[in-house]
């Protein structure tokens, strides 16, 4: 079975506990320990090392690291303890401590399904969740060895485009937070259907004419699901289509024109995904995601003066007093991938759709879905942002597939609902 190195923290030193017995060097180790950099080595159990390989004695045999920082820029944004199954490595990672854990790809697919979602959903979303994570990652790492490292996007006087690629590290092959797949070892409780669930699939992949699919998801799409170009490269797949997350067929609305956004965000249209019910968003959201229920459709106000200093602090550009938003650009599921941020010492269009989203929140906007409006009352100005969504919207909705899997429908057909003309084969 493949194993895979995931790293989960980097800091200038790491504490960490063993549960069970594991050993360096043949040598069993204490139960709690730390290691740290000196000297520009690492530094544990008054030795230095290159790169420190914990290995358990037996399956039963897991770790703790502390101060995990989970959410890393989004709001949900914390630390906490976590345990894991599997080998613990430690390599020097900019002048800091990395820690790293090597598992085999199926315990590390039981993991991601309990940390992305609570584990209590159907068995079929279970199921085909699994199939997608599994197949992200054999993407990721085909990928990793025809991408190029470096910059991804493009800046002038005028525009700043950027996106931000899953290839991009060199020193393991994935990492453990949303910017990857959320994995959180044992850390999350999971029930007898996540174990059944990678088992039931185990080995099967999403494939497109023979190659195994980039099979992207997000939480909750707002109704319309985005095209890969509309975050990433300038390339589009045949499974990754823009489609209405309902099952009437609707034909997909024209969200080019900003009347047309406007009414789509400000109505709500019936989808899968327009849900909520806390019997089933209980079963798929963590706890810390659940500190806000607006999914399908959300609000945010701020001043033109918190604006204003937002902007400055995360674009690194002093613009002055925001004047306006102006969207340029949108994908067909009325995300906006183009935006003119006007101010009154400068003016740039910003993009992709994460990128606009960054620039727009203290952590995230929830999503690059939204229409902009303006209340003037004297000098008092107020931007209201209406959004629909919640993340990039390509791929499989978190949100709406659930809702599938509550209303009957298996694996296959939610698979094949979210990455039409795909088949399910063995890796």
């Amino acid at each position: 079975m493949r194993k895979i190195d995931i790293g989960i923290l980097c800091a200038p030193q790491i504490k960490f506990d063993f549960i069970g017995t594991f050993c360096l060097d043949s040598a069993t180790c204490p139960k709690e320990n730390m290691v740290s950099v000196k000297n520009g080595k690492l530094y544990y159990n008054g030795n230095f090392y290159e790169r420190l390989a914990f290995v358990p004695f037996d399956t039963e045999s897991m770790f703790t690291l502390h101060d995990v920082v989970i959410g890393v820029n989004f709001h949900w944004q914390r630390k906490e303890s976590q345990t894991f199954k599997g080998e613990l490595h430690f390599i020097l990672e900019e002048g800091k401590v990395r820690a790293i854990n090597r598992i085999d790809v199926e315990e590390y697919l039981v993991s991601v399904i309990s940390s992305e979602m609570s584990a209590t959903s159907s068995l079929e979303f279970l199921k085909a969740h699994t199939i997608v994570s599994r197949s992200w990652l054999y993407a990721q790492l085909m990928r990793r060895e025809k991408v190029e490292q470096g910059t991804l996007g493009w800046e002038n006087d005028d525009e700043i485009v950027r996106w931000y690629a899953r290839e991009d590290h060199t020193l393991f092959d994935l990492c453990a937070d949303d910017h990857c797949q959320r994995y959180q070892g044992v850390t999350r409780a999971h029930n007898p259907n996540v174990e059944r669930a990678v088992k039931d699939t185990a080995g099967l992949v999403l494939k497109f004419d023979g190659e195994v699919c980039d099979a992207r998801f997000s939480k909750c799409c707002g109704g319309v699901t985005e095209l890969f170009s509309s975050c990433w490269e300038n390339d589009d797949y045949g499974y990754l289509r823009a489609l209405r997350d309902c099952e009437s067929g609707e034909s997909l609305p024209v969200l080019s024109t900003e009347e047309g956004v406007r009414y789509w965000i400000e109505n709500m249209p019936v989808s899968f995904c327009s849900t909520n019910d806390n019997a089933v968003l209980s079963q798929i959201l963590n706890g810390y995601d659940r500190e806000t229920n607006d999914f399908y459709r959300w609000k945010v106000e701020y001043s033109q003066e918190k604006l204003s200093a937002i902007i400055a602090e995360r674009s690194g550009i002093d613009f002055g007093v925001i004047e306006d938003l102006v969207p340029i650009e949108r994908g067909p599921s009325g995300r906006i991938t183009r935006l003119r941020v006007v101010g009154s010492k400068a003016v740039r269009v910003v993009g992709k759709e994460l990128e606009i989203r960054r620039w727009l929140s203290d952590t995230h906007l929830y999503s690059s879905a939204f229409v902009v409006d303006k209340q003037v009352n004297g000098t008092s100005v107020v931007f209201i942002l209406k959004g629909a969504g919640w993340g990039h919207g390509v791929g499989l909705c978190q949100v709406g597939a659930a809702v599938m899997g509550e209303k009957g429908y298996d694996c296959r057909r939610i698979l094949s609902h979210y990455y039409p003309g795909t088949v399910v084969e063995l890796v």
